[in-house]
This record gives C-alpha cells, structure tokens and sequence, in this order.
C-alpha cells in the first residue's frame, strides 16, 4: 500500500496550529496560489492542444512581448487571490500598477506580488517555467491596501516561495521557518510534502548565468566569471556551467545540487534586468531560509528598500560561500 506524506494544505493548517494569533488567512492565501499552481500546471502540460503556446501581440510594462500563457495566468491569480477576501493588494509582473481586489475583499490582511509565469518563452520549447510569489503583511491599518503594502523590503516577507513547472510540478515555499517542498500528485490533484527543511549542498562547483551577455558586464562581473573558468583543481576550477533561462528553474538546480545563480548589471543597464519585489527578494527569501544568500553584488537583496513596483537589481543568490566569493570581487572593484 502506498504511504502519502502530508498535503501542502495539511502541512500549512499543522503549523499554523502552532500561532495562537492565527485566524487562517494566510492558509486561504496559500490555498489560492497552489489551486494557481494546480490549473497553470494542466495548461503547461496542454499547452500544444489548448493554444497556450506563442504571443498575445502586446506588450507589457516592461516592454516584453506578452505570452498566452502570462496573461491568462496573471488573470486566474488575480482572480483566485481577490475570491479568498484575505489580500488588500497584489502586485504584478504583468500590470503596470497596484492591483485592488473587487468589493470588500480589498479589506484583507495581505499584500501578495507574483510572477505568474516566469520564463514563459521557454513554453514553446516545452522547456521548465515557473511562479514565483510574495505574501507580506499589510501595513496600512484599514480600508483598500495601496502601493506602501506592497514596497515592502524583502525582510517583511511573511511567506515567498515559486511553483516549478517542469518533470514534475513543485511548490516550494518558506514563512521564515525552513525550506519545505512539495510535489503535486496528478492523480489526486494534491501536493505532497517531499523534503522538508531544504538545505543547499555544502559546497558546489556549478555556475548558472547568461555568459553571452558577458562581454557588457560591469569589470568585476567579468573577472569573477573569468576566475571561475580557470583550471586550479585545488579550488574546484573550472567550474560547471548550466543555465536554462528560467530564473525559478536554475534557482531549483542551484538549491538542490549547490552553486550561484547571477544576473549582473551591465554597462548600459546597470541596475540589470530581475524585478526586485516579485522575483528576487522572494527566492533571497528562500535561500537564506535554505542556508544561502542574496546580495547585489554589494548589499542583501532583503534589506534593499524599494521605491518602484517594477524596480530592477543586480542578482547573485546560491551557497553562501559561492556569494560571498562574487561580493569580494565587487569590494575589490
């Protein structure tokens, strides 16, 4: 007979046994991106047979070309996370501004940001995407959350994690007590707790960056990556590179097998290309809670102030040892 771990939901309803002030918001809120997770997944894994593949035409905030896939998936979290009455506010990749939930729903207890489909260009290559998402709690007292719920630093997170999208469907999440990961069942339509207290490996020999982009990074970006390369055995060069183009998925490789994932600034983008709120400060968020870090090359990604919704950051996050190592490089100039 087959032995199921606990569910994500039974996981999450445990623990918040342990908080006496619980009133089961923050579950409602969970329950809603894992339904997401749930929906996005069946669509991924259709996408040939249901049209989700390809371009809507338009272009987002950012100036890049919109998937299928993004917008429907930005409009069911929209929608998943206003129904639950436990979000003021929520914050897009896919939406130039705040997003307020209908009616009185708009009265809840938390701020969430997300990715809804991050690396969705690799879906017509059936390659992994994921989501990533960031629930903090409100700091306005009462009425419609607005923009200082959501321009929160990455400390105040009270939950971030990403849903990966790939062999198998993963939700990966942190409240600041450990890393715990979850794989969805199809055949129940459930995630199974599959580790929990997730650590980076010791020590990892393995880069994940777009070196193509190499020759207009800052100097001490390319240095590093030059140290990296050379043959020393005594320090474990060279090391190997793998890089997917998906940040959840080469995040998923680094935190399971070990090493650094960067996306440095470059001489006319400086501040690089990841969004701070909804991409980076959530997976800095789970790998200090894995026993990792994030930095800008210069500062921890969570205690970086934002002033945008959509601001950008230098990225660096991995073994703590492979960041410190690029942070000498910056120091040094």
């Amino acid at each position: 007979m087959v032995s199921f771990q606990p569910t994500l939901n039974q996981f999450i309803r445990a623990r918040q046994q342990e908080y006496p002030e619980a009133v089961g918001d923050f579950s409602q809120v969970m329950n809603a991106i894992a339904l997401a997770g749930k929906l996005i997944s069946r669509e991924i894994n259709l996408a040939g047979i249901v049209d989700a593949t390809g371009y809507t035409g338009r272009m987002n905030v950012q100036g890049e070309e919109v998937a299928k896939l993004d917008e429907w998936a930005n409009e069911l979290i929209v929608d998943l996370l206003g129904e639950t009455g436990c979000v003021c506010v929520m914050g897009s990749e896919e939406v130039e501004g705040p997003i307020s939930p209908p009616g009185s729903a708009s009265m809840g207890r938390y701020a969430v940001l997300f990715d809804p489909v991050d690396g969705s260009s690799n879906i017509d290559i059936a390659a992994p995407v994921g989501t990533i998402f960031s629930a903090q709690r409100r700091v306005t007292e009462s009425g419609t959350g607005h923009m200082d719920d959501l321009l929160q630093p990455g400390r105040n997170q009270a939950a971030a994690g990403y849903i990966l999208y790939g062999s198998s469907t993963m939700f990966v999440y942190t409240t600041g007590n450990g890393v715990h990961a979850f794989t969805l069942d199809p055949t129940m339509g459930e995630f199974h707790l599959t580790t929990e207290d997730l650590k980076f490996p010791d020590k990892s020999n393995i880069y994940s960056t777009n070196e193509g982009n190499a020759g207009t990074w800052l100097e001490p970006d390319q240095r590093w990556v030059e140290w990296l390369k050379q043959n020393d055995p005594a320090t474990g060069r060279p090391y190997s590179a793998r890089y997917i183009g998906a940040l959840v998925a080469d995040f998923h490789r680094i935190l399971l097998k070990g090493g650094i994932f960067a996306y440095p600034g470059n001489t006319a983008k400086r501040e690089g290309k990841l969004r701070l709120l909804y991409e980076c400060s959530p997976l800095a968020f789970v790998a200090e809670q894995a026993g990792g870090r994030a930095t800008n090359g210069l500062r921890r990604i969570l205690d970086i102030e934002p002033t945008g919704l959509h601001q950008r950051t230098p990225y660096y996050l991995g073994n703590a040892s492979e960041v410190e190592l690029v942070e000498r490089f910056h120091s040094d100039g």
